[in-house]
C-alpha cells in the first residue's frame, strides 16, 4: 500500500452528533450510576449508559470483527467456566446472576468501544474536557452557590435511601465542610468519574499545554472536591506518560529513561501533596479510625489474601459476598485496622475495590486464568499497549467497587479504545509529514548528445 493510501486509510471518521450524543449519555450514565430494578434481584445498572451502549452497538454493527466477537466469548467462557469451579453450587443462581451483570457490562462497553474508535482524537477529548469543567463548576455552585437543595432534591428521587450517602459530619470535621455529591450518591462517585475523565483526555488531547491544563484541573478539583482519590489523578499520569506519550519514540532506551524518571517523580510529587493536603484524614486512617479507606483498600485486601488460602481455586464465584460472609466478618474482626464499632449493613458495601474482588470472587487459579483471557480479548480488539490498559484499571479500582458493573469494564475498554487513538493519530502525524516528499515529482533526464 502506498503512503498516500495508508494515510487515507488511517483518517478517522467524524462522529455525527447521535453519536456525540450517544458518548455524552453513557459518560453521564457512568458518572451518575443510576440503576433500574429489572427484577427483584437483578438491577440495571447505569441504566442510561445501558441505553447509550446498546444503541451505539447497533450503530457501529458494520464495524464488528469476527476477532472482537472470539476475545468477547473467550472472556465469558471463561467467567462461565469459574462460576461452575466455585464451591457449593447452592449458590450458582447468585453467581449466574453475577455473569449475566457482566456480560451486560461488556456488551454495552464494547458498544462504547467501536464508537470511540472511529471518532476523531480532538472530538473525544472536547466532551471530556467539558464533562470536567461542568463537574467542577457544578461542584463550585453546589458548596457556594445555593445548588445544594436542588441536588439533594434530584438525589432523594435517583437513589434509594440505602444508597444516599450519610457521612457529612465526617467531612466537616476532616475538610471543614460539606463535600458536593453533584446529583450522584456521594462524594465518591463524583471524583472517581472526574479522575476517570481528566486521565483519558490527557491521553486523548493532543493540545500542546495539556499537561499545565491537567495540573489546573488536579488544582482546581482540591479546591472544589476534595479527597484523597484525587491523589490518582496523578498516579494516572505514570501509565499515559510510559506506555502511549511519545509515539514510536516511546520504545527507545532514552524515552524509557526519560519516562520512568518522570513517572517516579509524579508519584513522588502524588504521594507528598497527599501527606500535605489530606493530613487530618490520613491520620485518621493511620490512627485506625478511617471506616471508609479500610472498606476500601485494607479490608478487600485483606479478604482477597483470605481466599488464596481457604478458596483458592474458584474464590467465593462472582458476586459471592453471601458465601464468604462469616469469613469476611472474621477477617475484620482480626484485623488490628477494625474497629467494631464501624457498622457493617451489607457485606457488599464493605468491599468496595474491584482490583481485590477480581481475587475475591476468583480465587488464585481462575483469577489469573481470567486475567489472560481478558488480555487475549484486548489483543483481539487491537489495543495497541495492553500495559497502560491494565495499569489504568488498576489504579481506579481502588476507588470503585461493584467489579460486575459497567464502570469497571469501562475503565478496561475506553483504555483500550485510547491506546487506538493516540496511536493512529502519532500514524497519521508520521505519514503526513513523509507523504509529501514522496509525491514530489522526479525531475526529467535530459540527454546531452556529444559530438564526435
Amino acid at each position: 500500500m502506498s503512503v498516500t493510501a495508508r494515510s487515507e486509510a488511517l483518517l478517522p471518521q467524524k462522529l455525527d452528533f447521535l453519536d456525540c450524543a450517544l458518548v455524552i449519555l453513557f459518560l453521564l450514565g457512568l458518572y451518575l450510576g443510576v440503576a433500574i430494578q429489572i427484577t427483584e434481584k437483578v438491577p440495571l445498572t447505569c441504566a442510561p449508559s445501558g441505553f447509550a451502549g446498546l444503541w451505539m452497538l447497533w450503530r457501529g454493527r458494520n464495524e464488528i470483527r469476527q476477532s472482537h466477537l472470539t476475545g468477547l466469548l473467550l472472556v465469558l467462557l471463561v467467567y462461565l467456566g469459574s462460576i461452575l469451579s466455585a464451591d457449593d453450587v447452592n449458590w450458582l443462581g447468585k453467581r449466574t446472576t453475577g455473569l449475566l451483570q457482566l456480560t451486560y457490562s461488556l456488551v454495552i462497553g464494547y458498544g462504547m468501544f467501536l464508537t470511540l474508535v472511529r471518532a476523531d482524537r480532538s472530538q473525544i477529548a472536547a466532551i471530556l474536557l467539558t464533562f470536567c469543567l461542568l463537574i467542577i463548576g457544578g461542584c463550585a455552585l453546589e458548596s457556594w452557590g445555593g445548588l445544594r437543595p436542588i441536588s439533594d432534591f434530584v438525589r432523594g428521587k435517583l437513589y434509594n435511601s440505602s444508597y444516599i450517602y450519610d457521612s457529612d459530619l465526617r467531612d466537616e470535621i476532616l475538610y471543614g465542610r460539606v463535600r458536593p455529591k453533584l446529583f450522584t450518591s456521594e462524594p465518591s462517585a463524583v471524583t472517581f468519574a472526574y479522575t476517570h475523565y481528566c486521565a483519558v483526555w490527557l491521553a486523548v488531547s493532543a493540545w500542546r499545554y495539556k499537561y499545565l491544563a491537567f495540573a489546573g484541573l488536579l488544582g482546581l478539583a482540591i479546591v472544589v472536591l476534595p479527597g484523597p482519590t484525587l491523589m490518582l489523578m496523578l498516579l494516572l499520569a505514570t501509565p499515559y506518560l510510559m506506555f502511549l506519550a511519545g509515539g514510536e519514540r516511546r520504545t527507545s532506551p532514552s524515552r524509557m529513561i526519560g519516562a520512568v524518571a518522570i513517572s517516579s517523580l509524579v508519584v513522588l510529587v502524588a504521594y507528598v501533596g497527599g501527606q500535605v493536603l489530606f493530613a487530618e484524614r490520613l491520620h485518621a486512617l493511620q490512627a485506625g479510625k478511617d471506616a471508609s479507606f479500610f472498606y476500601r483498600f485494607t479490608g478487600p485486601m485483606l479478604v482477597a489474601f483470605d481466599m488464596f488460602k481457604h478458596h483458592p481455586w474458584a474464590g467465593s464465584g462472582l458476586t459471592g459476598e453471601p458465601y464468604i460472609a462469616d469469613r469476611v466478618l472474621d477477617v475484620f474482626m482480626n484485623s488490628a485496622s477494625f474497629q467494631s464499632a464501624w457498622r457493617i449493613p451489607k457485606i457488599a458495601d464493605v468491599l468496595t475495590n474491584y482490583f481485590w474482588l477480581h481475587w475475591i470472587y476468583l480465587g488464585a487459579v481462575w483469577g489469573v486464568i481470567v486475567l489472560v483471557a481478558l488480555t487475549v480479548m484486548l489483543r483481539m480488539l487491537g489495543a495497541v499497549s495492553i500495559l497502560y490498559c491494565w495499569a489504568v484499571w488498576t489504579v481506579l479500582g481502588q476507588a470503585s467497587g461493584s467489579y460486575v458493573g459497567p464502570k469497571t469494564w469501562t475503565v478496561l475498554l475506553i483504555g483500550a479504545a485510547t491506546t487506538i487513538l493516540v496511536a493512529r493519530s502519532t500514524e497519521q502525524s508520521r505519514s503526513s509529514e513523509t507523504a509529501p516528499a514522496l509525491r514530489r515529482p522526479i525531475p526529467r533526464l535530459r540527454l546531452v548528445e556529444r559530438p564526435t
